[in-house]
């Protein structure tokens, strides 16, 4: 069974749309650690420093499953859509 081209582009352009559905689990990820680094930080304000740093880390993990569906997007856009 073979598709015809706009039946193959409209399926990319479909999962390219469903590939940026991750970046909102991946705001709401970065949300809840700034907001638990903030709040860690309120109850022990000399160690703000180490946990500033452990936090960044965290936010900087969270934001790769953002850029691999965004990547995926992109290359399902202009390869295949």
């Amino acid at each position: 069974m073979e598709f015809n081209q706009f039946f193959v582009q409209g399926m990319a352009l479909l999962g390219a749309g469903i590939a940026m559905v991750a970046g909102l689990g991946q705001g709401i990820g970065q949300g809840f650690a700034a907001g638990k680094g903030a709040e860690s930080v309120g109850r022990n304000p000399e160690a703000s420093g180490k946990i500033q740093s452990i936090m960044v880390l965290g936010i900087a993990l969270a934001e790769t499953t953002g850029i691999y569906s965004l990547v995926i997007a992109i290359l399902l856009i202009f390869v295949k859509g």
